[in-house]
């Protein structure tokens, strides 16, 4: 009876020095969500040293920028889709205490003549607050979730993201680690792949059709020049593009002939430029249907892959370059990076911010 007594007055006296301990020492946890014109997306981390490794995952396509071209506004129907979807990540969220939190809005919500009245409406329902960055800065978002599977041995590096309402471009000089590469340049390209299936017909392209969009997107790529300088490195070999997109991740799908979408698979694998060509003119040469079919597109990316094809294909003739290295990652894993980086700091401050405490404490109390 005593020692039931005992080990009943024990176990609260336990708790409360767990949950004082849990308060004393809160285990951090970072997410990162990226409202895009085409996708919903989430990633929640935790740390691991000055990195973080991935606890939860959620993904889901909204197309919010639906109709976005020709109304000039978000639609009701797509607005709702998107808030749907990021109630199920406040869920998550939530449900994982997250301690570090940024939510981007992108392409969509900055063209959208009523994207802060969204924002806003997403607030009110959701509890999130987005924040709609600028193109440099999702760009530099999409760089630092993915360079360091830039080629250090190259000299320069063209990083693309290829969305559904804007493509990115980061022209890069690699360092000797992610953190030191360099944007020489980077340019914000007013077409995504919902935009070019809808004004083009992305469902049931023809091969003519193609060409003209082709033409179409390489054109504004000509106009922008060499902003960086580097077109030489290009011209001679010594550059390689990276893709962060649906795209090049579905085209690497589709080069390995799987059956169900392999993340470890397909990151950071290299493909060669037949490679690429060879598997964007096999999914342009096939119906809407026989894509919704491929395992790595689903029938809600079937009229958007080509598109993306056709950009990719417009780049590589202005910037040539004989492979291309692919990214399952981009502008999420930019922002965790970013908040990890800033958690280390922050716990670095705390351990000094203590240690002084300490030496003062040590010091009156030897005064004394």
């Amino acid at each position: 009876m005593t020692e039931d007594k005992a080990g009943g007055d024990a176990r609260p006296a336990a708790k409360q020095r767990a949950t004082q301990s849990r308060q004393r020492f809160r285990i951090e946890r970072y997410a990162a969500i990226d409202l895009g014109t085409n996708n919903c997306r989430l990633l929640v981390a935790a740390p691991s040293g000055r990195s973080y490794r991935i606890v939860d995952a959620f993904s889901r396509i909204v197309r919010l920028g639906e109709g976005l071209l020709k109304s000039g506004a978000l639609s009701e129907p797509a607005m709702t889709r998107a808030v749907g979807a990021l109630k199920v990540c406040a869920e998550k969220i939530a449900r994982r205490n997250v301690t570090h939190l940024r939510c981007i809005a992108t392409q969509a919500c900055r063209s959208a003549a009523n994207g802060p009245e969204f924002i806003e409406k997403v607030r009110t329902q959701t509890g999130l607050e987005f924040e709609i960055i600028t193109p440099e800065e999702e760009a530099r978002l999409a760089v630092r979730g993915c360079a360091d599977l830039l080629d250090q041995n190259a000299a320069a590096g063209l990083v693309f993201d290829i969305g559904g309402g804007s493509t990115e471009l980061s022209w890069v000089r690699p360092g000797d680690s992610a953190a030191t590469a360099e944007i020489a340049a980077w340019k914000s390209m007013p077409f995504g792949v919902v935009m070019l299936s809808e004004r083009w017909g992305g469902r049931d392209i023809n091969a003519e059709r193609y060409a003209k969009m082709v033409e179409s997107v390489r054109a504004e790529i000509v106009a922008l020049g060499d902003p960086a300088n580097l077109k030489d490195a290009f011209r001679n070999g010594d550059a390689h593009f990276l893709g962060t997109s649906g795209t090049i991740t579905s085209i690497a799908g589709v080069h390995l002939e799987l059956r169900r979408y392999k993340r470890d698979r397909v990151d950071g694998m290299w493909l060669e430029l037949d490679q690429v060509q060879s598997v964007s003119e096999k999914l342009c040469k096939m119906s809407f249907s026989e894509r919704a079919n491929e395992p790595c597109i689903g029938e809600e990316r079937a009229d958007l892959v080509v598109c993306g094809c056709a950009i990719l294909e417009a780049l590589l003739m202005e910037w040539p370059v004989a492979r291309v290295r692919v990214a399952d990652r981009g502008l999420r894993e930019g922002i965790l990076a970013d908040l990890a980086r800033q958690a280390h700091r922050q716990r670095r401050r705390n351990r000094r911010r203590g240690q002084r405490k300490k030496k003062k404490a040590a010091g009156d109390e030897f005064e004394v």
